[in-house]
């Protein structure tokens, strides 16, 4: 019903514009092809960021998704921001939470103050991450040839109608070099060898309850050793998968349903490109195969702080331990 016939309504009759009443046979599960889009499995390669001028390059699924855009999932938006050495970007978001991670390149961080709070300033280098909350844009420059993958909640945002207007958690610094030796200790642990998942977690002692690196945003720092084979792992969140290291040979394996050996049946193969990113999309079985000879490293973002305070991860695992 348009506004126009909307407006020539009085009483009851306004009241009663536009409802709809279904069988709830008919309508428990809307997912599907021309009501609520389902998520598709989707890849983008590096060579999306290897050349060309300082841009902001989103992975935007919007039109398959039917929302507004730039949209990598319906809660999340990831992108490639590409700088050439000396020039700057100010991305820019409706967000509560903005995650970049440094695949290459160095450069600071600059982000005027806000009432109660002082500016930010920050230099960043190949391998860092950091989260930034609500707030003024922020300014990167790069100080040598730079590409970041940024991802933020604002298409959550969009979709409840409403302004990130406060800051929710503190913006934080994870250094690289802080992450490797973390690594290295995992490597090192003996029970690691019996784990079919060598990962860490970032996190915040503010955020104890869900143990995220922001209120909405879950991030993992993981390898892939030469020869693993990771039984199938699954869970509610949507996650955004950046390949920050292999060679060929490691791809993902995902499908709807396991077998009775607890294999994923009519898996979609998803092969690796180091500095590129796919998504995978929520309550699909997945594991990742490492065929290439050498170590591999990924960093999957999530919507899994938005859906550990939800109660509805809902995280599962076939086969071997965690």
């Amino acid at each position: 019903m348009n506004q126009s016939s909307i407006q020539s309504l009085t009483g009851y009759d306004l009241w009663q514009a536009g409802i709809q009443l279904f069988d709830y046979r008919q309508a428990a599960n809307p997912i599907r092809a021309g009501l609520t889009e389902p998520i598709p499995l989707h890849q983008w390669s590096p060579e999306l960021h290897a050349s060309g001028p300082t841009a902001i390059l989103p992975l935007d699924l919007s039109e398959q998704l039917g929302c507004p855009g730039p949209a990598t999932s319906p809660a999340l938006a990831a992108h490639f921001l590409r700088l050439l050495a000396g020039e700057g970007i100010k991305p820019s978001a409706n967000a509560t939470s903005s995650l970049f991670y440094v695949l290459s390149g160095s450069g600071q961080l600059l982000r005027p103050a806000i009432p109660g709070d002082s500016a930010l300033e920050l230099s960043w280098s190949s391998g860092d991450l950091f989260v930034l909350p609500a707030g003024p844009d922020p300014l990167l420059q790069a100080k040598t040839e730079s590409i970041l993958y940024w991802v933020h909640d604002g298409p959550l945002l969009t979709y409840l109608g409403v302004d990130a207007n406060q800051p929710r958690f503190q913006a934080s610094h994870y250094p690289s070099e802080r992450l490797e030796a973390e690594l290295q200790n995992l490597l090192a642990d003996p029970s690691s060898a019996r784990s079919n998942r060598l990962s860490i977690l970032l996190a915040h002692e503010d955020l104890s309850a869900s143990r995220t690196v922001t209120h909405t945003l879950w991030a993992m720092l993981g390898l892939v050793p030469d020869g693993a084979s990771q039984p199938p792992h699954r869970h509610q969140s949507v996650a955004l998968d950046l390949i920050v290291d292999c060679d060929p040979g490691c791809y993902t394996l995902v499908g709807k349903e396991l077998d009775s050996d607890g294999r994923i049946r009519d898996a979609e193969r998803i092969d690796w490109q180091a500095g590129g990113a796919f998504i995978t999309p929520p309550g699909l079985w997945h594991g990742h195969v490492n065929e290439s000879g050498r170590m591999a490293r990924l960093l999957p973002i999530q919507d899994a702080g938005l859906h550990t305070y939800l109660r509805s991860l809902d995280i599962r695992f076939s086969g071997s331990n965690v």
